[in-house]
């Protein structure tokens, strides 16, 4: 393996790589073999200030570079991409725990989001509108918001992470990451690294890692940063909506938060190629995916069809050592998390839920366990799972089973089967998702198409155009070219 990026155990404060001023460190650990990898001593309230006051004044330079030099420098960190392709891959496995083939998904939608931003900065539009005051000219110009701060999750440290920073950078923004504790490597310190390497001025990328408990409630509240991205559960992400928008200092918020995506299978579906689709969109990543199925929901004619081939795929998937390509499940991510989903399958048996397959966890290794003959009230149902369970539910006919796909608080993404095309997308339309997919899984993520959620899932989109709007703003400038005539 090779390490061209040295000292990862520092973070990128205010232009330096340093230690954090705090008192404690943290071991990042890989959830496989329970090695620790580096310990990372915490960052201060009193450094993040000084990250931001640092951004602040590099972004005022940053925001007048042409924009053919800040997409020079899109196109320079997408090189990096390629060039350290290995190096990136092998991190993500040992630290977030992905499968060979899912840190492999990981690179490209990290790589692909960057070479989307370089584009954006030609595309930043503003507009010259008339007047109905004679001799007054309209002018909109799209500058950018200033300072963006970006809190990313475990699951896809990398994307989740990249998918903001890109845009923000290529926009003219200054960029503060707070990355996960679980992965402060892949999400925010190899992007500190690549960025540095492309040529990005000091100052206008840090990385800060710190508890949430002693820096989150900070990071929002900061009077510097204009945007809060945040990535992660609904209730943090409630939390911080509530402090970006409440508090002394207002500001815009990002936030792309819980799932629970339905998977629909119609009477009319090709069984086999949706049973294909459900096993990867559930198990890719052990599900610990924002857009992973959560409920998979058939009609009732052909329920025990789904079914008998869903087990039968599911129980021949690999689980085991992340790195070895075969793999198909690795391990979740921390003991928290395990117990959690452990409580799940309790609760499922508890509740009724058909056993179908399950399997002994060993370490953090837990195999695939489906339920059938789950009901909509049951938690299975109701709660984002975010791990290898899943329960199926049987739909009566069509309307019942777009009651059912509706029937939760999250919209984020979904899916549906049928072998009429227009009945699949007519269906897909009525579900209240910011993300519908006809015969194919609800993971998708394109860099040019509009990803966000609506309900609980979240506000705004990420991604091309959307991206544009989310990490810019507009100012309206008029000039009044002959004396306006005024009544006093």
């Amino acid at each position: 393996m090779s390490e061209c990026y040295k000292d990862l155990h520092l973070q990128l404060l205010a232009g330096e790589w340093r230690e954090g001023s705090g008192d404690n460190s943290r071991p990042v650990i890989n959830p496989y073999s329970g090695e620790t990898l580096l310990s990372i001593q915490a960052a201060t309230s009193a450094d993040l200030d000084a990250t931001y006051r640092k951004a602040t004044e590099a972004q005022l330079a940053w925001a007048e570079t042409p924009p053919a030099e800040r997409s020079a420098l899109l196109l320079r960190a997408v090189s990096i991409f390629d060039e350290r392709k290995e190096e990136i891959i092998d991190w993500l496995i040992r630290e977030s725990g992905s499968t060979r083939l899912k840190a492999n998904i990981e690179w490209g939608s990290a790589r692909g989001i960057t070479l989307e931003a370089a584009s954006m900065p030609a595309r930043a539009q503003g507009a010259t509108m008339g007047s109905d005051i004679a001799g007054k000219e309209n002018f909109v110009y799209r500058r950018p918001l200033g300072v963006v701060g970006v809190i990313s999750p475990w699951n896809f440290p990398l994307h989740l992470s990249q998918r903001s920073v890109a845009p923000a950078l290529a926009l003219g923004n200054a960029v503060v990451i707070k990355p996960a504790s679980d992965t402060p490597i892949t999400g925010g310190l190899l992007l500190g690294r690549i960025f540095e390497e492309a040529g990005l001025p000091a100052g206008l990328l840090s990385v800060v890692i710190g508890p949430g408990s002693a820096i989150g409630d900070d990071f929002v509240a900061h009077p510097i940063p204009s945007l809060i991205s945040f990535t992660g559960s609904t209730p943090v992400g409630k939390n911080i909506g509530k402090i970006a928008t409440g508090g002394r200092y207002l500001k815009k918020v990002a936030l792309e938060l819980g799932g629970n995506s339905p998977f629909v299978v119609l009477d009319d579906a090709d069984i086999e190629q949706a049973v294909k689709a459900a096993v990867f969109g559930k198990f890719l990543h052990q599900g610990q995916i924002c857009m992973a199925i959560n409920r998979i929901i058939v009609n009732s004619a052909v329920y025990d069809r789904f079914v008998e081939g869903f087990v039968a795929h599911v129980g021949k998937l690999s689980v085991g050592d992340p790195s070895a390509m075969e793999t198909a499940i690795g391990p979740i991510i921390n003991k928290s998390q395990l117990e959690g989903l452990q409580q799940k399958i309790a609760k499922a048996k508890e509740q009724g839920a058909k056993v179908l397959l399950e399997g002994d966890i060993e370490g953090q290794m837990m195999p695939p366990h489906v339920f059938g003959d789950v009901t909509p009230d049951m938690e299975i149902s109701c709660d984002e799972i975010f791990g290898p369970l899943v329960g199926i539910q049987k739909a009566r006919d069509e309307q019942h089973a777009l009651e059912l796909a509706n029937g939760t608080e999250f919209g984020l993404s979904s899916a549906v089967f049928s072998g009429d095309l227009y009945r699949g997308l007519e269906f897909a339309r009525k579900i209240r998702a910011g993300m519908a997919h006809v015969n194919d899984m609800p993971v998708n993520d394109e860099a040019h198409m509009p990803f966000g959620g609506e309900k609980n899932s979240g506000l705004g989109r990420f991604n091309g155009n959307w991206a544009i709007e989310e990490f810019s703003t507009v100012q309206w400038v008029s000039v009044q070219k002959t004396p306006r005539q005024y009544p006093f």
